[in-house]
Order: C-alpha cells, then sequence, then structure tokens
C-alpha cells in the first residue's frame, strides 16, 4: 500500500474530526476519579461522538467491540472497557479513533487516576515530553528514523521500556496507512517525511526497562511481561511546508 498524501482541504476534514476527539477527551480527563469504570467512559464516548455527527472508528474494526480502548495499569494498549472502577493510583489509557464524515483522527491519552505515586507521575510527564519531542521532528524532509531517535532517547533517560511492537502509523480515511512510526530509531534512516503526509506518533513507555509484552487471550489487550504499569500519549499530525500540524489538540 502506498503512502496517501492528503491536500490541505482533506486536512482540514480531518482537523474537525480532530477537534472533536480533543474536546472528547477534555471532557473524559474530568470524568476520571476513583470509582468511575471504563464501561461508563466508553457510553460517554459513544453518546458524545454521535451529538457531535462522528462515529467510533474502531467499534466493529476487525471485531472490536467497543467505542474505546481502555487500558489500566499493565495493560499498556487495546485493552476492554469492563465495568470495574478505577482505582486511586491507577493509570489508564483511553484511545479512540473519530470519524467525521469519512476522515479520521486518532490520539490515545493516559490519565492518573485521584493521588498517583512518584515514579507513576515522572512516567506520565516524560513520555507526554516525549511526545512532544517527537513531533519537533515531524517536518518535511526528516526521516521517520528522526522521530523515532528523540522518542527512544527520552526513555532511555528515564530509563524506561519502549513497547516497540506497537508503532505509530498514517491515517486519513483508514486506520491504519503507511508508513510505519516506530518508537525507536536512528536519525536519517527510513522513510522521508513529505508535506501532506498524515502520521500518528505515540510513544508507549513502561515503568519495566524492558518493554516486553505479551497479548491477552482476548486478541486484543497487550500487557508488560514484567507486571509494571506501562502509559501512551498519542497525537495525529499533519506535515506541512509550515512545519507539524496537531490535528488532535
Amino acid at each position: 500500500m502506498e503512502i496517501c498524501l492528503k491536500s490541505k482541504e482533506e486536512i482540514g476534514y480531518m482537523r474537525e474530526a480532530g477537534r472533536i476527539l480533543a474536546a472528547c477527551h477534555r471532557e473524559i480527563s474530568r470524568m476520571i476519579q476513583p470509582g468511575v469504570t471504563p464501561l461508563a467512559i466508553d457510553a460517554f464516548v459513544e453518546e458524545y461522538l454521535a451529538r457531535h455527527g462522528a462515529t467510533p472508528e474502531q467499534k466493529g474494526y476487525r471485531g472490536f467491540p467497543f467505542a474505546i480502548c481502555s487500558s489500566v495499569n499493565d495493560t499498556v494498549c487495546h485493552g476492554f472497557p469492563t465495568d470495574t472502577p478505577l482505582k486511586e493510583g491507577d493509570v489508564v489509557t483511553i484511545d479512540m479513533v473519530v470519524n467525521k464524515d469519512g476522515w479520521l483522527a486518532d490520539s490515545g491519552w493516559s490519565y492518573g487516576v485521584g493521588a498517583i505515586g512518584k515514579p507513576l507521575q515522572k512516567l506520565l510527564l516524560r513520555t507526554e515530553q516525549a511526545l512532544y519531542e517527537g513531533i519537533t521532528q515531524a517536518q518535511a524532509g526528516n526521516t521517520i528514523g528522526d522521530i523515532g531517535y528523540v522518542l527512544e532517547k527520552a526513555a532511555k533517560r528515564g530509563r524506561y521500556g519502549i513497547v516497540k511492537p506497537l508503532v505509530g502509523h498514517g491515517i486519513g480515511k483508514r486506520i491504519h496507512e503507511p508508513p510505519e512510526v516506530p518508537n525507536f530509531g536512528r536519525r536519517g534512516e527510513g522513510i522521508r517525511l513529505a508535506e501532506g503526509m498524515v502520521i500518528t506518533i505515540e510513544p508507549i513507555f513502561t515503568l519495566g526497562s524492558t518493554g516486553a509484552v505479551l497479548w491477552n487471550d482476548d486478541g486484543w489487550s497487550i500487557q508488560t511481561a514484567d507486571g509494571s504499569c506501562g502509559v501512551q500519549f498519542e497525537h495525529t499530525i499533519a506535515i506541512t511546508k509550515e512545519g507539524p500540524v496537531i490535528l488532535t489538540e
């Protein structure tokens, strides 16, 4: 599959999907507290998107049954929302893809539940910082490896693990388009970024230093092999002449 470059008009459509997604995440951030269930968040997201003329793209994608992925503590990605209430000290990642008039935007965000310990506070802060460091490299003429290099460097600074099997990706009318955007790499290597590309950048770091993960029996959710907590921060980014444009902020 070839990389699909988007026109300014098409990026504008994706920006509208991103605005809805970002506004939904703001509402979710106010919901996150001890006692709230991920299933309640899932129901809220489905209703919120419907009110704004959008739909949750991952619901039904390859059989995925929910509007959001909800990944708690050592589940780092693709977790199913459950009716188990969130507890003080948990960390939860809410990841969603919004479809607005056929164009998509993708953003996952990790939230601390109530008061969390200092190691988790630092992991959240430094993973989010790594995302924005990666975005600075999303310039026409740079390479995918330039992004991965700064993400990997950020993980090494904090002595965090990188979940290497999970990567960012192109996006447009489909959730996953080329190119893949790994959270590690070498400067100058990989596909060269060009104006009109739209990608996700999504570092997933773990408190455990290996970043090794296991797939669960449900075929979707992914957990750390060592039981340590993991977090993810993700934006959808357009590559433009003027530099990277965050579509989900």
